[in-house]
């Protein structure tokens, strides 16, 4: 069941506060899937999702075109999807706020005089990122 981004428990949160990348999904303009591996940042005050990229890059001239873009982001049987209209932007404010949450997240990214910012405005958010136990070869969740 969709749910929002403001719906998700505190165990989702931490989720996406550690280390695990992602694969972001647009569509291509023949309407191909692109799918890559990447970083993202969760912004829950203004309920954003963020990947830091080139401004030419194809992801970034994909999500500019399309109208909804796709991150999902999985470590064992905790998995999250955010789903939403994607916009770009290079402006200086949000591209260094964008680089200082990535380097919280995972690490200072690259020099990159050509940085955009994938915004992922969410409208709904997929899967359970609560703790899992193993025990005696099922998984049951807590």
């Amino acid at each position: 069941m969709a749910r929002q981004l403001s719906e998700l428990t505190g165990d989702e949160r931490e989720f996406c506060a550690e280390y695990h990348l992602a694969t972001l999904t647009t569509t291509l303009p023949n309407g191909a899937l692109h799918v890559v591996p990447v970083g993202f940042t969760v912004d829950w005050d203004n309920a954003v999702v963020r990947v830091i990229c080139s401004a030419d890059s194809q992801k970034a001239l994909n999500a500019r075109q399309n109208s909804e873009a796709g991150i999902c982001t999985v470590d064992g049987g905790r998995w999250l999807s955010f789903f939403g209209r994607p916009h770009v932007t290079t402006e200086a404010t949000a591209v260094a706020s964008a680089v200082k949450a990535y380097a919280a997240r995972y690490r200072d990214p690259r020099p990159n005089a050509n940085r955009a910012v994938i915004e992922i405005a969410v409208d709904r958010v997929l899967g359970n990122a609560s703790p899992l136990r193993q025990r005696s070869g099922a998984v049951i969740r807590e």
